[in-house]
């Protein structure tokens, strides 16, 4: 069965409103996705995160290097130059 993160984040925000405890809830989520799907630590972690208000299971946008959108063009750059220097790629 195919588990992505925002299916297990609402599975656990599901029994988080129920008041459950992490603990049970890894061993639930083990069960029924599968084995090591979640730890009592992760769980923990989501229900500090939700019993302070944040309640947004999609990942949050990071800075850092943004996403090269025109691969194929670098690539094939690359392929006419091995030596090619990263600056006049950009």
């Amino acid at each position: 069965m195919e588990v992505n993160k925002e299916k297990i984040w609402l599975f656990l925000q599901f029994f988080f409103d129920k008041g459950e405890n992490a603990s049970q809830v890894a061993k639930i989520a083990n069960g029924v996705y599968s084995a090591n799907t979640v730890t009592s630590n992760y769980v923990q972690f989501w229900f500090r995160r939700f019993r302070s208000g944040i309640f947004d299971v999609k990942d949050v946008s990071r800075t850092g290097r943004p996403v090269v959108e025109n691969v194929d063009k670098i690539t094939e750059i690359i392929e006419v130059d091995r030596l090619v220097r990263s600056r006049s790629i950009t």
